[in-house]
Parts: C-alpha cells; sequence; structure tokens
C-alpha cells in the first residue's frame, strides 16, 4: 500500500534534534528525506550517547531512521550545484542554523524559491529569524527556561528544574512537522506556492503549555512549580511511592472523577465532605487531599493501591521505566516498540496510529555517506563525475555495498 507521504521529498540540512525530527517524523509515513552531512564531519546526533553494539549510536539510529545520507560540501560551487539540483525536485527543505548561515552562503529563502517556487522551508532557531534575539545562540535548556517549563517544574523551595528529555528541541520537532504539513496543505489547495515556516525552539513549548500566559493575563494568578503537585494545584493529584518501592501517579481532571479518588482514599465520608463539592473548594484544600493521599499510598503495596482505586474508577498508573516499557503488554499489544530486520535496536514506532495508511520504520539511521552515490547517480552525474568530486572531497561515498538504489 502507498504511504500517506510517499510522493514527498525532504532534503534535510538540519542537525542535531529539532531540525531532523521534524523531518524524522514525516519519514515514518513515507516522505523520502535526504539527509545532508559534510564529507567527514556527520551529525555530532552520530556520537552523542550511548553506542549500539555494531558501534552506532542509538540517537542517531532513530533520529536517522528512514533517511538516505548523503555526504555533500554544498558551501562550495560544485556542492551548490548539486543541492540546486536537489532542491528543484524537492518539496521541502529543513534547516536548523543561526539565522543568516543560509543567507551568507548563498541560498537564503530568495535563491532557494528561485530554484522552486513551490518549495516549503522549514527554519528553525533559537529565537526566530527575526527580532532583537535573532542572533544570540541558543541550546534546548535555554529554550525550555524562556517558555516558563523550567519555572513550572520543580519544588517550590528548590531550584527550577529541566525535565529528562529534550522537550524543547523535541516539542520543536513535532511543531515543525506539523508546519510543514499546514503549508504542503495550503500548497495544494492553491492557496500559495512555497513559503517559509519561521519556527523558534521556545515557541512550540511555549504553546504546549498553553495555561500559564491565560492564567497570568486573565485571572491574575502566577503558576508556580509545586514539586510532586501541579503548579496551580486545581485538581488533586501526585506521585507517590507504595510499601513496596513501586511509585504511582494519581490525577483527577474534574470533580466527579475528584470525588472517586477521594472516596478511594478516604471512604465515602471524605469524599462526601461539603468542602470538596466544587473544584473551588478542592483546591483550597489540597495540602490536606494531597497528605491523605500520601498516607493511603504509602501504608499499601501496589497491588492493593491498584485494586482499590479501580474498584472506584479512579486512577493509579505506575511509573515506567523504560525496562517497564518494553515489557509491558499493552505497549507490545499497540505495537509502540518496533525493530528492523538485521538490527538488534529497537525504537519507538511511528506515532498516530492510522488505520488504512500506517506509517513504518524501514531502516535505522544509516553510516557517513550510505546513499551518496545512489543520489548524486539518481541526478544524471556519471560515474567519472562521481568520482572526480569523491577525489575533491567535495562529496563522501560510502562503504561499499551501503548505497541504497
Amino acid at each position: 500500500m502507498a504511504m500517506p507521504l510517499g510522493d514527498i521529498r525532504i532534503i534535510e540540512l538540519g542537525h542535531v534534534i529539532a531540525g531532523p525530527l521534524a523531518a524524522a517524523l514525516l519519514s515514518d509515513f513515507g516522505a523520502e528525506v535526504i539527509k545532508i552531512e559534510a564529507p567527514g564531519r556527520g551529525d555530532m546526533m552520530r556520537e552523542l550517547g550511548p553506542k549500539a553494539q555494531d558501534g552506532v549510536g542509538v540517537w542517531w539510529k532513530t533520529l536517522a531512521r528512514n533517511k538516505r545520507i548523503l555526504a555533500l560540501d554544498w558551501k562550495s560551487d560544485p556542492g551548490r550545484e548539486v543541492l540546486e539540483k536537489l532542491v528543484e525536485s524537492a518539496d521541502v527543505l529543513v534547516e536548523n542554523f543561526r539565522p543568516g548561515v543560509l543567507e551568507r552562503a548563498g541560498i537564503g529563502p530568495e535563491v532557494l524559491h528561485q530554484w522552486n517556487p513551490d518549495l516549503v522551508i522549514l527554519r528553525v532557531s533559537g529565537y526566530g529569524q527575526d527580532g532583537p534575539m535573532r542572533k544570540t545562540p541558543a541550546f534546548g535548556r535555554a529554550a525550555e527556561a524562556m517558555s516558563g517549563l523550567a519555572h513550572l517544574t520543580g519544588y517550590a523551595d528548590g531550584s527550577p528544574m529541566h525535565p529528562g528529555f529534550p522537550a524543547a528541541d523535541s516539542t520543536t520537532g513535532l511543531m515543525g512537522a506539523l508546519g510543514i504539513m499546514i503549508a504542503l496543505f495550503a500548497r495544494e489547495r492553491g492557496t500559495v506556492r512555497g513559503q517559509i515556516v519561521d519556527l523558534a525552539v521556545f515557541e512550540a513549548l511555549l504553546r504546549l503549555i498553553d495555561y500559564h500566559i491565560p492564567a497570568l493575563t486573565g485571572a491574575g494568578v502566577s503558576p508556580m512549580r509545586n514539586g510532586l503537585r501541579q503548579p496551580m494545584d486545581f485538581a488533586p493529584g501526585g506521585t507517590f511511592r507504595t510499601k513496596d518501592g513501586v511509585w504511582v501517579t494519581v490525577s483527577a481532571g474534574g470533580a466527579e472523577t475528584a470525588r472517586r479518588l477521594l472516596r478511594a482514599v478516604g471512604g465515602a465520608s471524605f469524599a462526601e465532605d461539603p468542602r470538596f463539592a466544587t473544584m473551588e473548594g478542592i483546591s483550597a484544600h489540597m495540602s490536606e487531599i494531597f497528605d491523605r493521599l500520601n498516607e493511603f499510598v504509602t501504608a499499601r503495596e501496589f497491588s492493593e493501591v491498584e485494586a482499590e482505586f479501580a474498584r472506584h474508577d479512579a486512577v493509579a498508573a505506575p511509573v515506567l521505566s523504560a525496562e517497564n516499557i518494553v515489557a509491558h503488554p499493552q505497549i507490545a499489544h499497540r505495537g509502540d516498540i518496533v525493530s528492523v530486520e538485521g538490527d538488534a535496536t529497537k525504537v519507538v514506532g511511528p506515532v498516530p496510529r492510522l488505520s488504512d495508511t500506517p506509517g513504518s520504520v524501514r531502516w535505522l539511521g544509516r553510516r557517513p555517506g550510505a546513499d551518496t552515490a545512489a543520489i548524486v547517480k539518481e541526478l544524471g552525474y556519471d560515474k567519472a563525475t562521481i568520482e572526480r568530486l569523491a577525489e575533491a572531497g567535495l562529496i563522501a561515498i560510502g562503504p561499499a555495498g551501503e548505497e541504497m538504489a
């Protein structure tokens, strides 16, 4: 069955996480992604983090999955000619350099749109392509700080904290993929031709947190970090450790679900206390509720907590480690952890799940220059020219046998 994005070609000049993840998410659903790396100097994600048994970085394996790898010096005149040919046949170009890098290389959006007026260009940068901070260098943690995420995470009397994954870069990748699809849809409808998607790394988190700005500007409430509880303490919940050492997270989103939660830990009399008749009342007495939750959970083994919560149609979910995730029956049933033939490394499969045109992981991140010869040949270069470009160091060809037809 044809994949839904099978006729989309993406040129990836991105590096590290934000831009490459946007392309990877679309590659899962069939987009042809050609990732360009400098000859002899690949993306730093090849070396960052632990290595698999075959010596390839596990982070690289999943960020570069389904991508064809082209080693090309696109800043040289011959390399620029190759890039122009690629752009002419592409639908999307992804880049996440600092603002001005493409322009100084002579391939800013104006030039790219001369080559291909229908090209969608995703430009990811720390603070956006314009404004007083456009040239300020940024990393994911700086973006997490600017978005408000770090301020909302941690204990009230402690320092702001960052989450256990690159939240800013990852959410930017997700938002970048969304931006690409919106721009392609507008192009398909004939509203515009190619356009620029300008995405600052802090903006995706700023949008996804969603509530902190209207809370301040609409209600005069400034959300603050609150340890194991929610920043504004508007619903009962928290993270607690059972008697047998299992961490569980407990939550309720509305008055009725909150009362079911209170009934599970304190009985009917506690749940029907007039003070808890509304969410405002529950919020006003959250410290007492949190203490009751903590007392209930810590005095019991997880199986007992789980059973009691289930009896009252409330939720106490175990906090899963990576080991728990790969062994979890529901995750296995959904097919969320996948592998490819010939590689022992498993990765998280395509999300979301489509009923008729599902995504797939066809291969994991490949070695430097793995597809260079095949790609350049497809552009019309003969064998002698390819060898001449390789000898000049303008392209790099991967190990024999790795080129994909």
